[in-house]
């Protein structure tokens, strides 16, 4: 469908056996902040693993924008097509500036001497900036990551990611860890970004995730639970035997 920027079709995922994603079919829609909950081991973040290269299917597709099946693809070729992701622990450089790692990012450099030697353009710059004032570190540009809160490595992060353009964004448990107010300030960030692009989240804060989801998938044993809003699958029994009830909330 022209709406969905992912489907994801018949996917089953095995290791040596066991099928940590079977069968699984779903789609995201353009803009939406869209949550993969359930209990560990119910192939969430497998899913994750998946649609950025990381882990191919035995059986299934996931298709970007109806034309490109990312399982037939490398994981820089998953890069460069939009799809960019965020894993649970912040991996930036703590011996550069804030500024200096959007300049990495924003090169889509693997190489920190490699990028010594790229120019950015003046759009580069622009962009870099929005960013930094989007996830509110302007102010700090010029100082290291280490001087940031556990939330602020978070949102920079994301927005070395957001400084790549990307058309989803993959984000795995990304208020692991926050208070309540950077939590609050991450679904506002989120819900931001959301008007730029489409945003997975794989999450356990289930407050976080009736606050920001436009959608929510609920996963089990790597089959599909239920699915739809939040108010809705929290009522469902199933939900609430499998995980809700056991500390999801």
């Amino acid at each position: 469908m022209l709406d969905n920027i992912l489907e994801i079709k018949d996917l089953t995922i095995s290791f040596d056996g066991f099928k940590a994603v079977n069968g699984l079919n779903t789609s995201v829609k353009k803009g939406d902040i869209h949550f993969f909950i359930g209990p560990n081991g119910a192939g969430k973040t497998t899913l994750l693993d998946a649609i950025c290269g990381r882990v191919k299917p035995a059986e299934g597709c996931i298709m970007f924008n109806s034309l490109s099946d990312v399982t037939r693809m490398s994981e820089h070729q998953i890069v460069e097509l939009g799809i960019g992701r965020k894993f649970q622990v912040p991996s930036v450089f703590m011996g550069i500036t804030i500024y200096e790692n959007m300049e990495l990012a924003a090169v889509k450099k693997r190489s920190l001497y490699s990028s010594l030697f790229t120019k950015l353009n003046k759009e580069q710059i622009e962009r870099i900036e929005d960013v930094l004032r989007t996830i509110g570190l302007y102010e700090k540009r010029y100082r290291t990551p280490s001087a940031l809160s556990h939330g602020e490595k978070q949102w920079l992060e994301i927005g070395m990611l957001l400084v790549q353009q990307p058309e989803i964004m993959l984000l795995d448990e990304p208020v692991a860890g926050m208070g309540r107010k950077e939590t609050e300030r991450t679904g506002e960030l989120l819900r931001e970004i959301s008007e730029k692009c489409s945003v997975i989240v794989v999450e356990h804060d289930m407050e976080f995730v009736r606050e920001c989801a436009d959608r929510v998938t609920v996963l089990h044993e790597g089959m599909l639970l239920d699915e739809g809003n939040m108010q809705d699958v929290q009522k469902n029994p199933k939900v609430i035997e499998v995980y809700l009830g056991r500390g999801g909330e």
